[in-house]
């Protein structure tokens, strides 16, 4: 096999990097490039992203990759979050600063759609979880509010479409990331255009679904000009960084109706599931609020989005900006020496989602639920990492529920395959193994995309091997059981 070089541009909710990977037979090297920070902007009471910015960071990060990458760049491709789009009106007019999951203007839209459209009705359209960030409810609050920009839009561009437009200039919804719209129905593989009419959403904004793998275009003169990068596709993965990071995980077994393995892809979220061949969309799936969003090769991923490091995150910035510096090492100490189990909470709790002050909320849940008060820092982040490990626990029973069967194996992959504690507590709370890693999943997986699409790998399996073989993981075995 011929050595080349692809770059992954993988952005996260608090951060962003480029990482080039180089394929040499059967090994894939890593060589990060380029890091930023990322986050909301608050402006008059609401939360955008700074998509200029971020934008600035991405060429900047081309311009790394021309002169210190290992190898002559051939193609590029950028995953992000979910759920957040962009608006394109005529002239490639980009309309606003796309706006922030968090952002409150979908507080009580859920219960603003069902009076439209039933929940059963459009869990049946779309199997996906109910959550008021998904893109269904952040349209329906510019409807509702008149929202100019809405009527002006030629396009709606998931996060990761819209820099690829950006890129390459070409517009195109990528599969994964659409389903996480809850506008999308999973069984077609295309938009719902029931859901849409039903709402009264403008169609023409829903441009064509295409699948990971596809060549999207080379890079826009202005773009090479500027970067230095010459004769370069842009190759979408997929999109969805979840997507990616499950492609990236270690396993062998083929995606199976009864799969004995499950992952986590650990970060700001928790990203639990299954990959299977079909989605699971019956009322029990309903019920136990899971979703079926798209992966690579045509599978799906039956999975729960649950709060992952985002409640550590907020501690430590709280605290930070109270005087109180901890770094991660630092945190993850303080909650090994606390009391263990002193008590739980819901990760899922609406109030979580954005507090003003994070440790003060984990603590006024403990209290109101009648468990003992976390005193100490580090008591504060062992209940977070603790409510973690047995949500996780939760979640992989309702799992083995919908597959029906038993699911031997946890793989946690991303940036919290490094939280030895975590990990830990999962394989304790679960009474599972946990295989950890590899860290940098998600762009592993994306780097993968690009390489079967250029022909170097004959499937996802084969892609996968190459995983198995470059990255070590770490294994943790349950040494205790918990009583709770």
């Amino acid at each position: 096999m011929p050595h080349k070089t692809y770059l992954a541009i993988d952005l996260g909710a608090s951060s962003g990097r480029h990482i080039a990977g180089r394929l040499q037979g059967d090994q894939l090297s890593l060589q990060v490039l380029h890091r930023f920070e990322n986050g909301p902007v608050t402006v008059h009471g609401h939360m955008h992203w700074d998509v200029l910015g971020i934008w600035r960071e991405i060429l900047n990060g081309l311009r790394v990759a021309r002169t210190e990458a290992t190898g002559e760049i051939t193609s590029i491709g950028v995953d992000t979050w979910g759920v957040d789009f962009g608006l394109i009106g005529p002239g490639d007019e980009l309309l606003g600063n796309p706006y922030n999951y968090r952002d409150s203007r979908t507080v009580g839209m859920i219960e603003q759609a069902a009076k439209i459209v039933p929940k059963a009705e459009i869990f049946a359209e779309t199997g996906l979880q109910f959550m008021e960030l998904n893109t269904l409810y952040q349209l329906l609050s510019m409807k509702l509010t008149a929202a100019p920009m809405l009527d002006a839009a030629e396009s709606m561009l998931m996060m990761p479409d819209l820099f690829h437009w950006m890129l390459c200039g070409n517009r195109a919804n990528e599969r994964t990331e659409a389903s996480t719209s809850q506008l999308f129905n999973p069984q077609t593989g295309r938009w719902s255009t029931k859901l849409i009419e039903a709402f009264g959403l403008p169609e023409k904004i829903f441009g064509p679904i295409v699948e990971p793998g596809t060549r999207l275009g080379r890079l826009l003169p202005e773009v090479a000009s500027e970067t230095g990068l010459t004769d370069v596709e842009v190759v979408l993965p997929g999109t969805h960084d979840t997507a990616s990071a499950v492609l990236a995980v270690p396993a062998t077994a083929a995606p199976s109706a009864q799969p004995d393995w499950c992952y986590i892809s650990s970060g700001t979220w928790s990203l639990m599931g299954v990959e299977v061949p079909e989605p699971v969309v019956t009322e029990r799936c309903s019920a136990l609020n899971f979703t079926n969003e798209g992966g690579v090769g045509g599978t799906t991923r039956l999975l729960k989005n649950i709060p992952g490091l985002w409640l550590v995150q907020e501690c430590r910035r709280i605290w930070n900006q109270q005087g109180h510096t901890y770094n991660w090492e630092g945190l993850a100490r303080a909650a090994a020496e606390a009391t263990p189990l002193l008590a739980v909470i819901d990760p899922e709790d609406p109030r979580l989602v954005a507090p003003d002050n994070m440790p003060a909320t984990i603590a006024e849940l403990c209290r109101e639920s009648g468990q003992r008060v976390p005193e100490t820092d580090g008591a504060i982040i062992r209940c977070a990492l603790e409510s973690l490990a047995m949500k996780y626990r939760q979640t992989l029973t309702s799992l083995e529920e919908l597959t029906g069967g038993r699911i031997e194996t946890i793989h946690i992959v991303g940036g919290g395959s490094q939280h030895e504690l975590l990990c830990q507590m999962a394989a304790d709370a679960c009474q599972r193994p946990v295989v950890a890693g590899p860290v940098e999943a998600t762009a592993i997986g994306n780097l993968l995309m690009q390489a079967v699409s250029a022909g170097d790998f004959s499937s996802i399996a084969e892609a996968r091997q190459v995983v198995v073989a470059s990255f070590d993981v770490k294994r943790y075995e349950p040494t205790t059981q918990w009583s709770v």
